[in-house]
């Protein structure tokens, strides 16, 4: 077990994670000796009647589906031990389970348009000038990257590999590192960014950060937020730029196949992946619905 929490510390859960997860393959793990399988040879059958031991006990299909998700990365991690060689659980989902549905998706060409109508020029305040800019850089990052604002408070300078317009995502809780590609005119805006406005940035607050984005953490946060009620100015239908994550992923869905986007959006499970292009589908029987009602 003490390796299974040296995995999970290293892929950068969370203390409180780790103990709840660790807590949960220990029930796991009992199960399987009272039921005489073990988990480097259960298989698919048998996975169902523990999923069957779970809704017996009367959890609900969240609680189940939650369980299930933490067995799910306990036989990743046996996976990369060498224990497994497949993974009995990856395929199983929990039907019934709510799932969340995102409403007012942006088209490709209104993300677009988000960027290209950030004003940085006429702006009177050299400060404020600054300020523009970078907001537009971390604008360019939500809408062509997707990024969300974990993300955007943890790039660091070294993460940006401009000669190969390119830019490195670190791991987070509950995310996947990946390569992502920048557009052109990214590529020129950050090496401005980073030349000049990062570095008169830093002397006007007096800050030493290897952070690329400054103000870093919390203030970062509130830099965000400032962006998107911009952002609202420019399309009234933007809400938060959780909406504009989902609005690149699901637009995504659209290009590129599905293991591509689950690597794009740095998602665990394809499973992640798979509910953009189901809220999709379901946003879609709504509108059907709306228009032309069944009688």
């Amino acid at each position: 077990m003490s390796e299974y929490k040296s995995y999970l510390q290293k892929e950068n859960y969370s203390p409180s994670t780790v103990e709840n997860y660790t807590k949960s393959i220990e029930i796991f793990l009992k199960w399987c000796k009272r039921n005489d399988t073990t988990p480097e040879t259960i298989d698919y059958k048998t996975i169902l009647k523990y999923i069957k031991y779970l809704q017996r006990k009367k959890n609900s299909k969240k609680t189940v589906k939650h369980q299930l998700g933490i067995v799910k990365s306990y036989f990743k991690y046996l996976l990369s031990k060498n224990y497994r060689s497949d993974n009995p659980v990856e395929n199983i989902h929990i039907k019934g389970v709510k799932r969340t549905i995102n409403y007012n998706l942006l088209e490709a060409d209104e993300l677009e348009d988000l960027y290209y109508s950030f004003e940085t020029e006429n702006i009177k305040d050299p400060y404020h000038r600054l300020t523009a800019k970078r907001n537009k850089a971390i604008t360019g990052l939500m809408v062509y990257q997707g990024l969300n604002t974990t993300e955007l408070i943890q790039l660091e300078i070294e993460n940006l590999e401009l000669y190969k317009g390119k830019i490195y995502i670190k791991s987070g809780r509950r995310s996947n590192a990946r390569m992502l590609e920048l557009k052109s005119w990214q590529v020129i805006e950050l090496l401005e960014y980073t030349k000049e406005i990062r570095e008169e940035i830093k002397q006007r607050k007096n800050v030493q950060s290897e952070r690329l984005f400054i103000p870093n953490n919390a203030r970062l946060g509130n830099t965000v937020l400032h962006i998107i009620k911009k952002l609202k100015k420019t399309n009234h239908k933007v809400t938060n730029i959780n909406q504009i994550r989902a609005s690149v992923i699901t637009n995504w869905l659209g290009q590129y196949n599905l293991r591509k986007v689950q690597y794009l959006a740095g998602h665990r499970y394809i499973s992640s992946t798979e509910r953009y292009l189901q809220d999709d589908l379901e946003n879609l029987h709504e509108i059907v619905n709306n228009f032309h009602p069944i009688s």
